[in-house]
């Protein structure tokens, strides 16, 4: 079995790229291209190079404080300790960056974790190497062949329009705090901002007792 997340507003409770921009007053500049991408208004990649370009040249510590500092979702501790404890295999894929996923990958024990490089170039942001693009599911199938986990044991949990196509190599897939484009296309929808409830839904679905 399988659970594949989201990173920024699934297992993180924020956006890095925002909350960076709130460093040098950007952060109204970000916020939109940030939600034009998510909602599947723009190009998703050609949004993130652009996010970039605005905050090139941050110094590489204070990208590191904002990526430590974001919060990790409620509930979602919770959530990946139970289905490690079941057995369970746990992936993120972010377009989100590893200077912040490599930190959820320890705390949370998580099996592989996709996520996009920031570049620096003596010692300030510089620009993006994209290894996980607006298809997440291509990124997420590397591990799922390897693993050869069936899509009938896979569950998706995602929040944005950038994230759907996860939704074609799972059996479940669960919307939470979701934009409405995710929810249509949604198994279930989860409203409460506690990642926990995940494991009731898994349990109702495939009749288990995590």
């Amino acid at each position: 079995m399988l659970a594949i997340f989201d990173v920024e507003g699934v297992l993180l409770d924020a956006e890095f790229l925002p909350t960076l921009a709130e460093k040098i007053n950007k952060q109204d500049e970000i916020w939109d291209i940030t939600k034009k991408g998510i909602e599947g208004v723009i190009n998703w990649e050609e949004g993130l190079k652009r996010r970039i370009e605005i905050l090139r040249g941050i110094k590489y510590e204070t990208c590191k404080d904002v990526a430590d500092s974001l919060k990790i979702m409620t509930g979602a501790k919770e959530a990946c300790r139970a289905l490690k404890s079941a057995g369970w295999r746990l992936m993120a894929v972010s377009g989100g960056f590893t200077i912040m996923t490599d930190r959820l990958r320890t705390e949370l024990d998580l099996d592989y974790v996709f996520a996009n490089e920031l570049l620096f170039k003596n010692g300030k942001l510089d620009g993006v190497k994209i290894d996980v693009n607006s298809d997440k599911a291509k990124s997420a199938m590397i591990k799922v062949r390897e693993w050869k986990e069936e899509k009938k044991n896979i569950v998706a949990v995602v929040d944005g329009a950038n994230d759907v196509k996860l939704f074609d190599i799972c059996e479940l897939g669960v919307a939470f705090r979701a934009q409405d484009i995710v929810k249509d296309l949604a198994t279930v929808t989860l409203e409460e901002k506690d990642l926990s409830k995940l494991i009731d839904v898994i349990n109702k679905h495939y009749n288990l007792k995590i």
